[in-house]
């Protein structure tokens, strides 16, 4: 079954801002993380329902649970991890899923 780690970012404050560190720091980090299968980066245009404001969605895939739990303990995760506290404190829920 391939796992999924999704993240999902609020409005940032200022969006020229988050999406050049997005792309020029953020994403060459997470590209290195050991057993990404794919990395898709959404921008939401418009909302239909719901309560939240978001702003992006990423989704990274990994081929099974071995390769995520792998992957999650890995030093270039802990890159991407630290990086994402940095600059989007408070703005993004990640969450795991299956498919």
């Amino acid at each position: 079954m391939t796992m999924t780690l999704m993240a999902l970012y609020a409005q940032p404050a200022d969006p020229e801002a988050f999406d050049r560190h997005y792309t020029e720091v953020h994403t060459p980090l997470v590209e290195k993380i050991p057993g990404l299968e794919a990395l898709r980066v959404n921008k939401v245009r418009r909302k239909l329902m719901g309560d939240t404001e978001l702003y992006q969605i990423a989704e990274m895939d990994f081929a099974d649970k071995a390769a995520f739990g792998g992957a999650m303990s890995s030093a270039e995760n802990q890159a991407a991890g630290a990086d994402l506290a940095g600059f989007a404190k408070g703005i993004v829920t990640l969450l795991v899923v299956e498919r």
